[in-house]
């Protein structure tokens, strides 16, 4: 996972550390996490779960780090068991040192390099090469990225667990039955797209706009409805103008109905949900949400085109602003369609 902030500064240990749950969009545990620096600022930032065979695999940490145009890291192990030990230090020390290899083959430098216990308030850091410096973990509520993510409309969740459940399929035997009224729908919808494409795809996408505003409002839709939705995600005429929804106002309601198709479809339909999310997710800054559902999109059709594209924008440390831009697609082709769909927002609030 990639993301930016770079207009935060940090002058202490404990307030970076305390500022990772708003970037990751979770509480990291056992975890090793870098910082990336750009001209003193936080830049991108990458997490990846701390396990026996990870220095084996520092090589892609660094090359993430380099197409994010950092040029000096911070690194953060989280380990419940990060308490200062002899053996545990000797085993951080090697896994930093690996990564200051990698990261200085691309003229990289590691700033600084941290252990802590636990991300949460009064957790205790220190640093990994017995230098004797170490500290307290500050509030992570209080951080200013947290009161950013709150009014982008980001939730932030206890674990990644939590984060994973939002696309988590809820239901695989509801999601089997569906199959069968997806592929009945879709007869009869490329019967109506053959006479009337341009009538078909804009009926799709009024209903898709209409659902998203009765589930926000409590009202679960029904099989009826995920059929016909679903069949209007085949088509990408009406694929690309929904990508407009996430830059216009009431795009948490459109995010919504994508996350709840996405734990409800079967494959292949499923993927295009997902990467609805995904952009959605990605265009409102909320990185961990975009990395999680390109990786399940990706894994059912590595093929996928937007899917693809967002994936290799999102490791690059591509700008949320740079993905909006591609929202101005769905306008143009709203407007062939005939489609009103809602303004462009103002990021940096609730939606």
């Amino acid at each position: 996972m990639t993301t930016h902030h770079a207009e935060f500064r940090f002058a202490r240990p404990g307030e970076l550390i305390a500022a990772l749950p708003a970037v990751l969009g979770f509480v990291p545990e056992k975890s090793l996490v870098l910082v990336s620096l750009e001209r003193g600022r936080m830049g991108a930032v990458m997490r990846a779960d701390l396990t026996d065979d990870l220095i084996d695999n520092v090589g892609r940490f660094a090359e993430l780090a380099a197409t994010s145009g950092a040029d000096t890291v911070v690194v953060v192990i989280i380990d419940a068991e990060g308490a200062p030990c002899p053996v545990c230090d000797a085993d951080y020390r090697q896994l930093c040192d690996a990564l200051t290899v990698a990261l200085g083959d691309h003229d990289i430098e590691v700033s600084a390099a941290h252990v802590v216990d636990r991300v949460e308030m009064g957790g205790s850091w220190h640093c990994v090469d017995g230098c004797g410096a170490g500290g307290s973990v500050e509030d992570p509520g209080a951080s200013p990225l947290a009161a950013a993510a709150v009014l982008d409309g980001r939730r932030l969740y206890p674990r990644r667990a939590d984060l994973q459940a939002v696309i988590a399929s809820a239901d695989p035997s509801r999601s089997a039955a569906l199959r069968g009224l997806i592929e009945a729908r879709g007869t009869a919808r490329r019967a109506a797209w053959e006479v009337d494409p341009d009538g078909c795809g804009r009926r799709d996408v009024q209903t898709a706009m209409a659902v998203a505003v009765r589930l926000r409002e409590g009202q679960q839709p029904a099989d009826s409805e995920l059929a016909e939705l679903a069949c209007g995600l085949t088509d990408v005429a009406v694929r690309d103008t929904l990508y407009a929804l996430a830059v216009g106002v009431g795009a948490g309601a459109a995010e919504a109905l994508w996350a709840a198709l996405a734990r409800c479809l079967p494959d292949p339909w499923r993927v295009e949900a997902l990467v609805l999310l995904a952009f959605s997710a990605y265009a409102r800054g909320d990185g961990p949400l975009a990395g999680l559902s390109l990786e399940a999109a990706l894994h059912s059709d590595p093929d996928h085109r937007m899917a693809v594209m967002l994936d290799t924008a999102l490791q690059s440390g591509m700008r949320p602003e740079q993905i909006r831009d591609l929202a101005g697609t769905g306008y143009r082709l709203a407007k062939r369609l005939g489609v009103s769909l809602p303004p462009r927002r103002a990021f940096g609030r609730a939606v």
